[in-house]
């Protein structure tokens, strides 16, 4: 098997890992926010779990598996249940994208720990790893799009004036779907990927005490 054959397949491996127990990572989060903050909504539906069963979009994650971009069935949250809505939206909404953060920088700190790889076997590794770090930077930024009904369009709202929020839920179907067509088409993939990148160095800058502490 060839050295491009492997990666392909490492990636893969990792979007599969992703799929199983990074996205119900993702979804929990949001359920267990919510829960913390007074709605059980999403608790009484079985959805704070980490059951990839509970959570699996299967269109989604098709895209994702394939494509490297995707979802998750949204969790149901019932806003009404916050003491205050907006805030509690935004914290909810914010959990999730937040978990993929902190997935990536665990994985970065272990990418850090291996060091530069001296075998094969270490370097299958260090791809798998480097692609699981990319992958929840990617899920990230791309939920954090703020347009409905991404994550980036709750926590947008709890700025804006009740009226723009409002007109955002009326149209977040056209809003989503011009963002799937930007998606599709590639031309949403360099801004996305030149974020992906700074946030990739950053994460590194944020862990160059790990081989200090080693």
């Amino acid at each position: 098997m060839g050295i491009l054959s492997t990666e392909r397949l490492l990636q893969y491996l990792i979007r599969l890992m992703v799929i199983l127990l990074i996205n119900p990572l993702h979804e929990c989060a949001h359920a267990f926010a919510a829960y913390k903050l007074g709605d059980n909504t999403a608790k009484d539906k079985g959805r704070m779990t980490l059951s990839p069963l509970a959570h699996i979009d299967i269109f989604g994650a098709l895209l994702l598996f394939f494509y490297g971009f995707g979802w998750a069935k949204p969790v149901p949250v019932n806003p009404m249940n916050f003491k205050k809505r907006r805030l509690g939206m935004m914290i909810t909404a914010a959990a999730g994208p937040l978990t993929n953060l902190a997935a990536a920088y665990i994985g970065m700190v272990v990418m850090r720990m291996i060091g530069a790889p001296v075998t094969e076997t270490m370097s299958y590794v260090y791809v798998m790893l480097y692609y699981f770090v990319f992958i929840n930077i990617s899920l990230c930024l791309f939920n954090l799009i703020p347009v409905p009904p991404l994550d980036g369009s709750r926590i947008l709202s709890f700025f804006l004036p009740p009226r723009a929020e409002l007109f955002m839920m009326r149209n977040q179907a056209y809003f989503y779907a011009a963002v799937m067509v930007l998606m599709v088409t590639g031309i949403l993939s360099t801004p996305l990927g030149f974020l992906c990148e700074l946030v990739y160095r950053l994460l590194g800058l944020l862990t160059l005490w790990v081989p200090v502490v080693m």
